[in-house]
């Protein structure tokens, strides 16, 4: 939805897995509704009962996961302008609060929307075959923690049992890491089925594999993060996103640190990004003169290491904006 000129209301929601507590900044109106589409065509008719101009309210809540997945949808089918943003920068902007209730959090969500009214953008919702894509790797990362502990339980039982052949603990393990790595491989089968039924999606998953160092999961992940890579308009801004961007610290004269990057970030793509890259290393020859070099010169590994982070992340947004697979380039030299 296009952004509005004058914006005259703003709506803040609370979002739990249950209830939705609504709060209407200017007119001080407080209600709760259920978190389910009922609750959202109750919530709409308060609305317009109690709001003059629809049109020229900016709705906002917190990205809450799974929990606000259905409400980004209404609200973008019924054509509302609403925000979905980051717990932190709301939380951020409360200053100190000494108590907490879902009402009073209602309430700070629109006074937030209220006071960046004309600064927020609106939200787009995750397409529907993204948001069973990223349930079933939801599903995926649970069962391979689940292997891992297993694995790791294994090892300590080994320690106290003779003969593992015998042993009943060692026997129950070893079938259930037969059946979980059994749905592994199903969870990841249908993941590549649903891949393939959208051919936009399929032809950027391949393109990003393309790219060395890039197998399944990160290009899974790729998708997910970028919203098939509609979600951010550079690499660069991507990059940030992920943590990988150096930012400067200087304050007066005493403090003037060298540039790093920021804790707040997504952790889960800046480690597999730095799977990714340590892979590229070893895969690709380009990569792995510019590393040896980096580090002979006395870059510290770790620096060179987010610049070759950096790298991947550039290759993927090129091969996936131009349409065609990563070519290495030394292999044309002369």
């Amino acid at each position: 939805m296009k952004k509005v000129k004058e914006i005259t209301e703003s709506i803040g929601i609370d979002v739990s897995k249950a209830t939705l507590d609504v709060f209407i900044h200017t007119k001080r109106l407080h209600k709760q509704f259920l978190n389910n589409k009922k609750g959202f065509a109750e919530l709409l008719k308060w609305v317009k009962n109690e709001v003059s101009k629809i049109e020229e309210t900016i709705w906002c809540f917190e990205h809450t996961g799974w929990y606000c997945v259905l409400l980004s949808h209404f609200m973008y089918s019924n054509k509302l302008y609403y925000c979905c943003v980051n717990p932190m920068e709301i939380k951020r902007s409360m200053g100190l609060k000494r108590s907490k209730t879902d009402k009073q959090d209602a309430e700070e969500i629109a006074r937030y929307a209220w006071l960046r009214r004309n600064e927020l953008d609106s939200s787009i919702p995750m397409p529907l075959n993204l948001v069973e894509l990223q349930r079933l790797m939801s599903l995926r990362e649970q069962l391979v923690k689940q292997t891992t502990a297993l694995k790791n339980l294994s090892k300590g039982f080994k320690v106290t049992v003779e003969k593992e052949s015998s042993d009943f603990g060692m026997k129950t393990i070893k079938q259930t890491l037969k059946q979980l790595e059994s749905q592994i491989k199903k969870v990841e089968k249908e993941m590549a089925r649903l891949i393939k039924q959208d051919g936009n999606m399929y032809h950027n998953f391949k393109m990003s594999k393309s790219v060395k160092g890039v197998g399944d999961i990160m290009a899974i992940q790729m998708l997910l993060h970028t919203h098939n890579y509609t979600r951010f308009g550079t690499w660069r801004e991507f990059s940030s996103y992920c943590g990988l961007v150096p930012y400067p610290y200087q304050s007066g004269t005493s403090i003037n640190r060298k540039p790093t990057t920021h804790s707040v970030s997504d952790q889960k793509m800046k480690s597999l990004l730095t799977m990714s890259a340590i892979s590229a290393i070893q895969a690709d020859k380009e990569l792995k003169q510019y590393f040896k070099k980096r580090v002979e010169e006395g870059k510290p590994k770790m620096v060179v290491l987010n610049i070759i982070r950096n790298k991947i992340v550039s290759r993927i947004f090129a091969t996936v904006k131009r349409g065609t697979p990563y070519v290495e380039m030394y292999k044309f030299a002369a």
